[in-house]
C-alpha cells in the first residue's frame, strides 16, 4: 500500500498583479481533480490523502508567459488539457508521433503532446501570440514516481535528510553548465538566465524529458515553479521542510512566505508531496538513480541518471 498526502499552492508574489502560475492534483480513479486558484490574495493550500490504486496520481506545476494575460491562458491551458486527456478514452485526443501504450508515463507524455498542440494553436490568435508554459509533471503508482519535464520548472526529492534536484532544467544556462562554460554559481546570475529551450506552445513539436524514479518509504517530492527554486536553494527548502515536518501544508506556507521575503518577484507555486506505506522499501544511502524512458519504447532498456545532491 501506497498513500501520498499532498499540499499545494500558488500564490501572485509581491510583483505582479496577475498569477501566471498553476497547478494540477489528479486522482486518476474517479477524474476528480484540483487546480490553482487564480487570485492576487493569501496563498490557500489545497491539502489531501490519497491512497494509490492501480489507476496513479498526478502531480504538476505549469508556469505561464506571454504578455498580458496570455501566460495565465497558456498554464491554465496545459493542466485543463493534462487533466482532461488523461481521463479520457479518446484515442484522437493525442497527436504524438510514438504510441507509450496504455502506462501512466506514455498517457502523461501524450497528453503533454497534445497540450503543446493546443497551446500552439491558440498562440496564432493575435491576443495570445508568444504564449507558453513550462510543465513539469510526476505521475506516482504503487511501484514507481514517473517525471515528464518542459521547461525549467523543477522537481525536487528529500530523502535520508538529504535534497536532490530530480529534473534537469530545460534552459540556455544549464546547457552553457552543461558543456563546462559557466559554473552553476555563475548561472545563478546569468543575464540570460530565464531563457528557456523548450515551452509548452512555442514550438509545433516538444520533446518531452521522461525519467522514472523507485521510491522509498517517507520520500518527501517538491514541484514547484522558478518562482521558488530562483529564491530559495534546495538545501534552504529543506530546511524549511525539517522545521515544518509535522505538518506539511505549514511548509508550503512556510516555502511562500520565505520567497516572498527574498523579493518575490514572481508567482510562486509549490506542491509537496509525502509518501508513505508499508509496501514501500526502508529509505537506503545509495545514490539517487533516475531511470531514463526513451520516446521509442517504454519497455526498453533504459539508460541510469544520478541526481545531485544540494
Amino acid at each position: 500500500m501506497l498513500n501520498v498526502e499532498v499540499h499545494a499552492t500558488s500564490h501572485v508574489g509581491r510583483v505582479r498583479k496577475g498569477n501566471e502560475d498553476n497547478y494540477l492534483v489528479l486522482r486518476l480513479s474517479d477524474a476528480k481533480q484540483w487546480t490553482s486558484r487564480q487570485d492576487a490574495g493569501d496563498a490557500v493550500v489545497e491539502s489531501h490523502e490519497f491512497q494509490i490504486d492501480d489507476e496513479g496520481l498526478i502531480l504538476a506545476v505549469s508556469d505561464g508567459m506571454g504578455g498580458a494575460l496570455a501566460g495565465e491562458v497558456a498554464s491554465k491551458m496545459a493542466v485543463d488539457t493534462v487533466g482532461e486527456t488523461m481521463t479520457d478514452a479518446d484515442p484522437d485526443k493525442t497527436v504524438s508521433p510514438n504510441d507509450f501504450g496504455e502506462t501512466l508515463v506514455g498517457k502523461l507524455y501524450d497528453s503533454i503532446v497534445y497540450a503543446n498542440h493546443k497551446i500552439h494553436q491558440k498562440g496564432r490568435e493575435p491576443e495570445y501570440q508568444g504564449m507558453g508554459a513550462t510543465f513539469t509533471g510526476v505521475g506516482i503508482t504503487n511501484g514507481a514516481v514517473d517525471l515528464v519535464q518542459i521547461g525549467d520548472s523543477r522537481t525536487y526529492l528529500i530523502r535520508n535528510a538529504k535534497i536532490y534536484q530530480v529534473t534537469k532544467d530545460q534552459s540556455l544556462v544549464q546547457q552553457l553548465i552543461d558543456s563546462g562554460q559557466i559554473s552553476a554559481e555563475e548561472a545563478e546570475t546569468h543575464a540570460l538566465k530565464n531563457v528557456i529551450l523548450q515551452a509548452l506552445g512555442a514550438q509545433n513539436e516538444i520533446y518531452p524529458v521522461a525519467a522514472r524514479l523507485t521510491p522509498q518509504r517517507d520520500d518527501i517530492l517538491i514541484i514547484c515553479s522558478d518562482g521558488l527554486s530562483n529564491k530559495i536553494d534546495g538545501v534552504d527548502m529543506q530546511t524549511i521542510v525539517f522545521d515544518n515536518i509535522d505538518s506539511l501544508q505549514d511548509a508550503a506556507t512556510a516555502l511562500v512566505d520565505e520567497a516572498n521575503e527574498r523579493g518575490g518577484e514572481d508567482n510562486i507555486t509549490v506542491i509537496i508531496a509525502r509518501l508513505t506505506g508499508s509496501d514501500l522499501d526502508e529509505p537506503s544511502d545509495e545514490e539517487i538513480r533516475l531511470e531514463s524512458i526513451s520516446p521509442e519504447s517504454i519497455h526498453d532498456t533504459a539508460e541510469q541518471d544520478t541526481a545531485e545532491i544540494l
